[in-house]
């Protein structure tokens, strides 16, 4: 029966614990051990059932217990040290306002994402990508950052994951009761709710507005299940990348240009626009349409002011990854901006080409936002230099290392993923403030004085916990989906606390090959049990996306393999999720991550598992490849590149049994008189000390608002004062010097020096450059020289700006420099001219570049 109306009911607390609704409702509960463990305390049962939700934990915890601590002097002076604690918390985030205490009011950064991985209780994320969205959003608040988020609130999130008879993965779809989790409503000034109008084609889609309160940064999701939208725009916000590709367009559309009116709606003036992945692209849209037709600016004007302004990361590292929407597609979704911007739809579509000259070729969410940001980045070193190769084609004649695309390595969040006893461990012989600091901060040199059984002895505990709470958790979905007796009893008898423990755990696409270390069965059964006292097992979690089935196809061969075997030494844990990720990462002993190198753009589970001492074992893949992988853990190969698959397979699999027979099994029960493991605790607290102060997202968020959000805001402040002012005459220079810069000639190149040298000789070069109708204020003449390699290229080239001398009887313009060799061998000079502008971004923003 449907109801005549309906009502927001809220729990009835007493007045004494009012202040639980405060703590309940920021997610700074999440990594603040004093106010989960106030939670808990609350209803230790309910706590867990309620999947670590305190909003649930109020609404269903009983009013007897309720008044029962009310008049318990004990937990009300817990809960008055844990509000004192968000308080504080909320008021004394420093680091932003010490580093731009001029600005400090004057800036806002937008960070848009498809889905956002905070807490266990909050399932609007599918894996890696969501869990680093929501850290990224953890250590914003912690360094004080004026930082604001854009994301979609999922009726249905992704998915609930659990296995069939035949260990084939299956899904279902719990629908989140957003009344029961941590979202509030943003509302008008009268009362109702906050609701933003996008265009679709032949309708209006509307949606209200939820707020997650991360510390101090708002985290703002859209929702489109909602009168008087139809069901099936209602169903826009359903799923996390669920349907087909006009499901996925209309939720890209409702994320960016949805997302970038509800900020507006909000009253939020962003000086930065931050995309992570191109999911959000069509926020670029929006932008441009709303500094023309509010500010009145002209298509080229406003393209330049949003350039200036926006940011773009990428996590793909394949082509293949990255969404593409065909011409018609695009056109009749989005193509009414062409008529607000005055372009044909060729054009329109070229902003979203790699070459807009291939009237064919799809429109690439990826294309778009690396053609209007100021600033572009890999997450990973490694992931740099693949980017680079992926889209230098965009750059046509730049160089491959000076490709605009640099690289800020992923991190995670310390307080989010390290376990509890680890960090009250950190607290008492670092001090409480280890979680944020530097490499170079002299606090990681007290590691040697956590005693080795005191940390061993902690993680010795960690994992019975993890073995006990796995047990609990097969147990669980075995008898859900009615396993035999005979089925329960031997999954609560899987793993043993005392056994050197293998974890791994992510999303499961084939070329994470979460299967290679069956690839010798023979093999890896002799390593399992073939030493009694010198045992070894797996803990493996993951999902695969509902429609691959060849990564389906590897949980079915993990599965069948510890039931062909008969072995509880092998477990696949159900339902991988964030809290699934924390036990595993704290109770494992090594974390192994096997992906085909170089398709790990950067991976962040590893990073979980140093913080808690775990060293990795992993492929050279990613941030693994920059990390000290021989003092912190065991690197499977060398980093070496495989045309053909199957053998790569068998070579580094055979590495990874060879490194466990050889290494890692040898050291980990090599006991003393104490029963200490000396030299694996040492690379315990090596992982520790090297790994956690640098793949850390406060030094990951102190690297993006050094050279990105803080350089790209100040851009906005020039581009945009005096009315657009410098964003005017830049975007007005850029058609100047693309209109002019085919008349550029390089007359002639003078060397004074014969082709035998010296190192550190000194060589006067000479060059005279036509440069029509320019100026020599428009450009920069470099020399670039370097070594010259096998198929006679510059390579490890550096450039020496030449200086404009005048100008000659011919109206040539006189360049001169001195240059030196500091190596010897074969070496090599060419010239270039480059465009030059004070308020470029990078020399390459126009894609222009002459070559002597």
């Amino acid at each position: 029966m449907q109801p005549i109306r309906t009502f927001n009911v809220s729990p009835s607390l007493p007045a004494s614990l009012e202040p639980l609704r405060q703590l309940a409702y920021n997610l700074y509960w999440d990594w603040n051990t004093e106010i989960k463990e106030l939670f808990r305390r609350l209803d230790r049962d309910l706590w867990e059932a309620t999947r670590h939700n305190p909003v649930a934990l109020l609404a269903r915890v009983s009013q007897s217990r309720l008044q029962e601590v009310a008049a318990d002097d004990g937990f009300l002076a817990h809960m008055e040290r844990a509000v004192g604690e968000l308080n504080t918390y909320l008021h004394d985030r420093s680091w932003y306002k010490h580093k731009r205490a001029d600005r400090v009011g004057k800036e806002c950064f937008a960070y848009f994402c498809a889905e956002f991985g905070l807490v266990d209780c909050l399932p609007i994320y599918s894996g890696g990508l969501g869990v680093l969205a929501g850290d990224h959003l953890k250590s914003a608040s912690d360094l004080g950052l004026p930082l604001v988020a854009v994301g979609l609130l999922y009726q249905k999130g992704y998915f609930a994951q659990y296995l069939n008879a035949e260990g084939w993965q299956q899904e279902r779809y719990p629908v989140n009761d957003f009344h029961n989790i941590p979202v509030q409503l943003e509302r008008k000034p009268d009362g109702s709710e906050l609701r933003v109008a996008v265009e679709y084609p032949g309708r209006m889609v509307y949606a209200r507005v939820w707020r997650v309160q991360v510390g101090v940064v708002p985290l703002y999701l859209l929702d489109t299940n909602i009168e008087p939208n139809s069901a099936y725009d209602q169903d826009i916000t359903d799923a996390l990348y669920g349907g087909d590709l006009d499901t996925r367009i209309h939720q890209e559309i409702m994320l960016g240009i949805g997302g970038f009116r509800a900020l507006e709606a909000l009253g939020h003036k962003p000086s930065v626009y931050h995309m992570n992945e191109g999911h959000s692209g069509f926020l670029i849209l929006e932008h441009i349409r709303v500094l023309m037709q509010r500010d009145g600016l002209s298509f080229v004007e406003a393209r330049q002011v949003a350039q200036s302004t926006q940011i773009f990361t990428t996590h793909t590292p394949v082509s293949a990854g990255f969404d593409l929407f065909p011409p018609d597609k695009t056109i009749h979704y989005v193509g009414h901006y062409a008529g607000i911007y005055g372009l044909s739809k060729d054009d329109f579509m070229g902003l979203g080409r790699e070459n807009a000259a291939d009237l064919n070729s799809p429109f690439s969410m990826a294309a778009l936002a690396m053609k209007t940001s100021s600033f572009v980045n890999g997450v990973a070193k490694l992931h740099g230099v693949v980017s680079r190769e992926m889209f230098q084609n965009m750059w046509k004649d730049v160089p491959i290392d000076e490709v605009p695309i640099t690289s800020v390595t992923n991190g995670v969040h310390a307080r989010s993923c390290v376990a509890k006893s680890v960090q009250e461990l950190y607290d008492r012989y670092l001090g409480p403030e280890w979680s944020e600091k530097s490499i170079e901060d002299p606090i990681w040199h007290k590691m040697d004085a956590i005693p080795d059984e005191e940390l061993w002895r902690n993680h010795e505990h960690s994992r019975s916990e993890m073995v006990v709470y796995v047990r609990d958790r097969i147990v669980s979905h075995l008898k859900e989906r009615g396993a035999t007796l005979a089925e329960i009893n031997h999954a609560q008898e899987a793993l043993d606390p005392g056994v050197l423990t293998i974890g791994f755990a992510r999303r499961f696409a084939t070329y994470k090959r979460a299967t290679l270390f069956l690839r010798n069965l023979e093999r890896i059964k002799k390593i399992l049990v073939g030493n009694k006292e010198r045992k070894v097992q797996f803990v493996i979690a993951g999902k695969a996306h509902p429609k691959d089935i060849p990564g389906k196809a590897l949980i079915r061969d993990i599965v069948h393999f510890t039931r062909s075997e008969g072995m509880n030494s092998v477990v696949f844990v159900p339902d991988y999720d964030i809290y699934v990720s924390r036990v595993m990462v704290a109770g494992c002993d090594i974390w192994l991550n096997t992906p085909r190198r170089p398709h790990e753009a950067s991976g962040t589970s590893g990073m979980k598992a140093a913080m808690n001492g775990l060293p990795n074992l992993s492929i050279l893949d990613g941030w693994w490849d920059e990390a000290d992988y021989v003092r912190t853990g065991w690197p499977i190969g060398h980093g070496e590149l495989y045309s053909d698959e199957d053998y790569q397979d068998n070579v580094e699999a055979n590495a990874f049994y060879d490194l466990l027979e050889q290494e890692i099994v040898p050291l980990f029960y090599d006991r003393d008189k104490e029963g200490l493991p000396r030299k694996w605790i040492a690379k315990m607290k090596d992982a520790i000390r090297l790994n956690c102060p640098t793949f850390n997202t406060a030094r990951m968020l102190r690297d993006y608002a050094t050279v990105g959000y803080f350089p790209a805001s100040d851009r906005n402040h020039v581009v945009t004062d005096n009315h657009y002012q410098a964003g005017k005459d830049l975007a007005h220079w850029k058609q100047k010097m693309l209109k002019h810069w085919g008349d550029l000639k390089v007359q002639t190149v003078d060397v004074s020096a014969p082709e035998d040298i010296n190192v550190n000789q000194s060589i006067s070069v000479k060059s005279l450059i036509q440069l029509g109708s320019l100026e020599p204020h428009d450009v920069q003449v470099e020399l670039y020289k370097g070594a010259v390699d096998t198929n006679g290229k510059i390579v490890n080239a550096d450039t020496t700006v030449m200086t404009y001398q005048g100008r000659d009887n011919n109206g040539n313009s006189l360049y001169t420099s001195e240059i030196a060799y500091a190596a010897s061998g074969l070496q090599g000079l060419s010239l270039r001219v480059l465009p030059h502008h004070p308020h470029l971004s990078n020399p390459y923003e126009l894609g222009s570049i002459l070559w002597a």
